[in-house]
């Protein structure tokens, strides 16, 4: 969100929990929230049950959708400033934002200066990927279909792929990473990507002050935004 200098129209493609939805509406510059959720259940169950991730559903500039959100971007001539997605695996309901043509709405539905921002573990097969992995059984690559949850130590060829696929349609494409305990070796992977080439992702262009923050972020902070995108030797070269 603090990639973009003044995000009024925001999309949620997944994120039924609210979790998302909730930082999103934080920011006073979000004047519409739309979020594309597949299965009310989960907003329902979250409403009941986790009324401090689910808060944001009660705010006036939320809008919710239920369906498929490869379905609504595909319908939608609507144009957002921010869209992000927080999907499930890319297995059942969420197969379809796991592929090319996904990531090709999303461009679409961009306004200029636009910012996308997804789980790096959104990977669809393409010709760019290892030939190990395409050689392998139907069996196999189901098992990995299902293993990944994107992290820099365990797929990185993975994580190059996808930028790479990224990068054909999007001018300015980063990487960054972000520290939760319960994901494979601590870390889950993000692929920022902005239609304006020049921009510079990996500075915040709006920031709190050091109390709003205080107040409004238990884990975000200016220094957390940069330091996202601070990666590894073995990976800052790979993605070169």
């Amino acid at each position: 969100m603090n990639s973009h200098p003044n995000p009024q129209n925001v999309l949620v493609i997944g994120g039924g929990d609210g979790g998302v939805l909730r930082e999103v509406v934080k920011h006073p510059s979000v004047t519409s929230a739309v979020i594309c959720e597949i299965d009310e259940a989960v907003i329902r169950v979250s409403k009941k049950y986790l009324p401090a991730m689910s808060i944001g559903f009660h705010h006036p500039n939320v809008h919710t959708h239920i369906g498929d959100g490869f379905e609504y971007l595909r319908r939608s001539e609507k144009k957002f400033d921010v869209i992000i997605t927080d999907s499930s695996d890319p297995k059942g309901p969420a197969e379809s934002l796991f592929r090319k043509q996904y990531f090709e709405l999303l461009a679409s539905a961009l306004s200029d200066g636009g910012v996308i921002a997804t789980q790096g573990d959104q990977h669809y097969f393409s010709p760019a990927l290892p030939l190990s992995l395409l050689r392998s059984t139907s069996e196999e690559r189901a098992l990995i279909r299902q293993a990944i949850a994107e992290n820099q130590w365990l797929h990185l060829p993975l994580i190059t792929s996808l930028r790479k696929s990224c990068l054909e349609l999007f001018p300015k494409v980063e990487y960054a990473f972000t520290t939760i305990p319960t994901y494979p070796s601590g870390q889950i992977g993000f692929l920022i990507c902005c239609n304006d080439p020049k921009r510079n992702l990996r500075e915040p262009l709006r920031s709190w002050s050091e109390e709003e923050e205080e107040r409004l972020c238990r884990y975000y902070n200016r220094a957390v935004h940069g330091a996202a995108f601070v990666l590894p030797s073995f990976v800052r070269n790979a993605l070169k």
